[in-house]
């Protein structure tokens, strides 16, 4: 069937036109407006035209981050992390705010470049920075960083001109506020008290200005005495380790011997009392003993007398080694015979 050039793109009632025929009356009609030079230009304008579009509806917003919408200028809504469609043509602008990342900002001192052995760079300027007047006025060189998250985009980018800088200098003047507040050597022992009340106070000025910053971490990074001083102000530390040293030292003695003596006089002296319990007993003993046998002697003396004098010599006599007999008229004495003592042989010896 033939193709007929009034029914352009149709097809007539016999039949489908022939492909090929309509592939060549194509080509010669683009050909033809080609040769005009109004299809390239058309062309161009309308892809320009679709990209900027795509580009001015379509955006997205990375993990981590929240988007933070204008229309016209004012804020219009916060979007999550995805795909999303806006107004074209800069009516609604977006901003990307990273809320998941924690940001750092240091003082006295910047980092030059991070790694295993990371390098730091402190200028002149940087020392201005951390050089502050303590409490008994000495100076200190006091280095620290912030960390922080941007919690509420939307504070973040609206309530505060600067967040950053706002953060530089109210960490600054409290920082310098809370070391003027104390004594060289209090500053120098108590970092870790002192990281917590600055970490406090700034939060709540931040959220007083209500900057959607959150404050993650305060730390005192080094915290030195200038300079000109260090030297003598090493010197000073060793002078007082030690005498830590020593007091300690003495305190170990102390808690050696103390003790020790404690227990040897506590020892003797429950020994003395024993031994004066011992003698009291005894001496009353003594009494009892005495009274009773004054008793005796009172009621039959001779009996009493010979009984106390045969006692005694029941007890001497067993520990005697030899006794002798002494005549009251004679003058040399006389050995009568032998006690605890064997003596044996043949031929009769006597024992």
């Amino acid at each position: 069937m033939q193709w007929d050039n009034r029914n352009r793109g149709g097809r007539d009632r016999g039949g489908p036109p022939d492909l090929m025929d309509l592939v060549s009356k194509a080509r010669k009609r683009f050909e033809g407006v080609g040769k005009g030079g109004r299809f390239p230009l058309l062309l161009v304008i309308f892809i320009v035209l679709a990209i900027i579009l795509v580009y001015t509806t379509v955006y997205t917003i990375p993990t981590g981050h929240r988007g933070v919408v204008l229309r016209f200028g004012r804020f219009s809504d916060q979007v999550e992390p995805g795909l999303h469609f806006k107004i074209p043509f800069g009516v609604d602008t977006v901003y990307k705010i990273h809320t998941d990342k924690v940001d750092t900002e240091t003082f006295g001192f910047r980092t030059v470049r991070a790694g295993i052995r990371t390098e730091y760079e402190k200028t002149r300027a940087m020392e201005r920075e951390s050089l502050m007047l303590t409490g008994d006025l000495n100076v200190i060189d006091v280095e620290w960083i912030i960390q922080f998250r941007r919690e509420d985009p939307q504070k973040f980018l609206f309530n505060v001109r600067d967040p950053i800088m706002a953060i530089r200098d109210i960490s600054e003047s409290m920082i310098r506020r809370i070391v003027g507040n104390w004594s060289f050597d209090y500053v120098l022992g108590n970092r870790e008290e002192l990281n917590k009340k600055a970490e406090k106070e700034l939060q709540e000025i931040l959220d007083e200005y209500e900057s959607g910053i959150k404050i993650v971490n305060v730390r005192l990074q080094n915290v030195v005495p200038p300079d000109p001083v260090k030297g003598a102000f090493n010197e000073v530390n060793e002078a007082q380790q030690e005498k830590e040293r020593l007091i300690n030292q003495a305190q170990e003695t102390y808690n050696k011997e103390i003790p020790k003596a404690r227990g040897e006089a506590e020892r003797t002296i429950n020994a003395a009392r024993g031994y004066g319990l011992e003698r009291v007993n005894r001496a009353k003993g003594d009494v009892a003993r005495f009274t009773a046998v004054l008793k005796e002697y009172q009621n039959a003396r001779e009996v009493t007398k010979r009984r106390l004098y045969l006692e005694a010599f029941q007890t001497i006599l067993p520990n005697a080694k030899q006794i002798y007999i002494i005549d009251s008229e004679q003058k040399g004495v006389l050995p009568l015979l032998q006690l605890n003592q064997q003596v044996g042989g043949k031929g009769g010896e006597a024992q």
